[in-house]
């Protein structure tokens, strides 16, 4: 991920905001300029409380370089307590253990480093709860 792309996904990444519809409702991670439902342009900014399940995973076995040091690992989809999905690494456990239906919970984490200059990345990354 490019420096200028982590910095405008600060918030989304940080604070885990996501747009909250104001006219029927729905919540968008991360944040719409339009609503998909009702087509409504006026959202709240609303914090996610930080749990959910797996809907579904993958355990990473040959991964890109940055990452090769940390296979075998688990990628998975997490449907959040708000109506969310979002992609997230699963971490603190047994890949194998990794099961669909797993509650977990976010945690802020170290992402990756970029470039020869050591840029730290922070993001979130999921922990069985």
């Amino acid at each position: 991920m490019s420096s200028p792309k982590f910095w405008r996904e600060i918030p989304q990444r940080y604070r885990m905001e996501a747009g909250k519809c104001s006219k029927c409702g729905k919540v968008f991670f991360p944040p719409r300029l339009v609503c998909s439902s009702c087509k409504g342009q006026d959202f709240e900014t609303i914090r996610l409380a930080g749990t959910g399940r797996v809907a579904t995973y993958t355990v990473i076995r040959v991964s890109a370089t940055q990452f090769a040091d940390e296979v075998p690992f688990a990628v998975g989809v997490i449907d959040m307590d708000e109506g969310v999905r979002l992609t997230s690494q699963i971490v603190d456990c047994d890949p194998e253990s990794v099961k669909t239906g797993m509650p977990v919970k976010i945690e802020f984490r170290k992402v990756q480093e970029e470039g020869k200059a050591g840029i730290l990345c922070y993001g979130y990354k999921c922990v069985p709860a």
